[in-house]
C-alpha cells in the first residue's frame, strides 16, 4: 500500500463534506461496529475552531488514517490532546500508524507550541505510545467499556 498522497490538516470548517463523511465512516467503522464500542462519537469538539483534523487517503481514495488535535482546555485543563487515533484495518501493519502519531505531534508543536501533549489511550498501546514519548500518568480505567490509561509527554 503507497502512501504517496499527503496528510492533510484541517480545521472542521475547512473541511469538504466527503472528509467529514470519510472521517465519520471511518470512526464509526473501528470504534463502533469493529471494536463494538457504543459511545456518543459527535461530542461537539469536531467543531471547536481550534481542533485540527489530520488524516491521509489511500492511492484507492479511501482514508486509512485520521486522528484529531484539541488546543488546551478543550478536551483536557492542562494540556492540548490528541484523540480519535485510528488507522483503517486494512492499512495496519505498515508504519502508517507511527506517521499519524509523529504528524499529530508536529501539529501539536505548530499550532500549540512549548505545550505538553496528554492522551487517552487503550492500555494495550502504551508501549506503541511510548515509542513516542508518552508515559503514563494513570492507573487503569473503563472508558466505554474499553481499558484506557493517561498518557503525557512533555514539552
Amino acid at each position: 500500500m503507497s502512501t504517496s498522497h499527503h496528510w492533510q490538516v484541517k480545521t472542521f470548517k475547512q473541511l469538504t463534506l466527503d472528509e467529514l463523511y470519510d472521517a465519520l465512516k471511518l470512526r464509526i467503522d473501528v470504534f463502533v461496529v469493529e471494536q463494538t464500542c457504543f459511545y456518543p462519537d459527535l461530542d461537539n469538539l469536531d467543531r471547536h475552531p481550534e481542533t485540527r483534523h489530520i488524516f491521509l487517503y489511500s492511492d484507492q481514495g479511501e482514508m486509512i488514517a485520521y486522528s484529531r488535535v484539541l488546543a488546551k482546555g478543550v478536551s483536557y485543563q492542562t494540556h492540548p490532546a490528541i484523540g480519535r487515533v485510528i488507522i483503517a484495518e486494512q492499512a495496519r501493519g505498515n508504519g502508517i500508524a507511527h506517521q499519524l502519531i509523529e504528524k499529530s505531534l508536529d501539529v501539536c508543536a505548530e499550532f500549540f507550541p512549548k505545550q505538553g501533549v496528554k492522551i487517552s489511550a487503550q492500555e494495550h498501546l502504551e508501549q506503541f505510545y511510548n515509542r513516542h514519548g508518552f508515559n503514563k500518568c494513570s492507573e487503569m480505567y473503563l472508558e466505554d467499556g474499553i481499558a484506557h490509561i493517561s498518557m503525557t509527554k512533555t514539552a
